[in-house]
């Protein structure tokens, strides 16, 4: 089975496997499991932030930052296609009482501080303020896009002008600085507070950090604990993410590689739109000409064929390459849906 559904199906490495084995462990909720701890440190050190906490989930992550940042009643700025307002279950309405102000983005999925600036309100006799801009990069659903260093410091520069805070969904932040040839300090330097996940790319079998200011993670620690997120001797978990961190940020540019020669097979096949130069990091997104087929049933077919993909609606389907999918893979799965297409 060739899975391209996404990311977070990796597989945790022989290595990960061995680290986890061995892994250290103690009480995290007591603050006193050391292989949690070192995580922590590494995460926040290599990302140039003061504190980072480590999360069961990306998901969590950003609700947690979500609650640090806001206060019941605000309003959150972000993209209208962002994950947290799309995919976290309506998390910040639930848990922390505030509601998305969704700012439509431009071509991938990106937005200007001139778009930011007027979706920011002050509160009034009739409307709520906005608590928090934020962020995502890279862009999930506008197909893994990258958004520039200038336009994300713009942003935050005028936010934080505004005496707001900026926290950035970097689920895959590491992809990000991998196309932009920088590094990830260098991504994450403008805002407050950074999630990204080491169980997508990075291959660890679960787990995400939050990183921001020491006053932001102590504060982060007990809304963890308030959203069931207190975990014991998690060291066993953590160990594979300080190998994620050592070991797996410097290949992600073969993902890269492997989604633009994904798309650019894909490009050539008859009834599929896509231009593969809009592919920037590893999340290839194509839409089905009107007529050809239907992106669900296409996928159900493909199962058959033991390709695996995600529908996103009725004529798009995303497809993302990851650790576990070579080249050679990335080209059978291409010749299976120009054969299914065919058929």
């Amino acid at each position: 089975m060739i899975d391209l559904r996404s990311d977070t199906v990796t597989k945790p490495t022989a290595e990960m496997r061995a680290a986890m084995a061995a892994a250290e462990v103690g009480d995290d909720v007591f603050a006193e499991d050391p292989t949690v701890n070192e995580l922590q440190r590494r995460a926040a050190e290599r990302l140039g932030k003061e504190a980072a906490l480590f999360v069961p989930t990306g998901t969590m992550g950003n609700q947690i930052a979500i609650a640090c940042h806001t206060e019941r009643g605000d309003e959150v700025v972000c993209e209208s296609r962002s994950h947290i307002l799309d995919y976290e279950m309506a998390g910040m309405g639930l848990l922390s009482g505030v509601m998305p102000r969704a700012v439509p983005g431009r071509e991938g999925g990106r937005l200007a501080w001139e778009d930011v600036s007027a979706a920011i309100r002050q509160r009034t006799t009739y409307n709520a303020k906005t608590g928090l801009v934020a962020l995502e990069n890279t862009h999930n659903l506008a197909g893994g896009t990258v958004m520039p260093l200038e336009s994300m410091r713009e942003i935050a520069n005028g936010v934080h002008e505004l005496g707001l805070p900026v926290h950035l969904d970097g689920a895959r932040v590491f992809n990000a600085a991998t196309r932009l040839q920088c590094d990830v300090r260098d991504v994450v330097a403008p805002v407050d507070s950074v999630m990204f996940c080491l169980s997508k790319g990075l291959s660890a079998p679960v787990g995400s950090i939050l990183a921001g200011t020491r006053e932001l993670i102590d504060k982060a620690w007990l809304v963890r604990k308030t959203f069931g997120g207190g975990m014991r001797q998690v060291g066993v978990l953590a160990a594979a993410g300080l190998v994620a961190l050592d070991r797996m940020t410097e290949r992600l540019a073969d993902d890269h590689a492997n989604a633009r020669l994904l798309a650019t097979a894909l490009a050539g096949i008859p009834g599929i739109v896509l231009d593969p130069e809009s592919v920037q990091t590893n999340i290839v997104i194509f839409e089905l000409e009107a007529g050809v087929r239907d992106a669900p049933s296409l996928v159900a077919s493909l199962f058959d064929r033991e390709i695996r993909a995600i529908a996103f609606g009725a004529r798009r389907i995303r497809l993302v390459t990851h650790n576990d999918v070579s080249s050679e893979d990335c080209l059978e799965a291409a010749d299976a849906i120009g054969a299914e297409l065919a058929s």
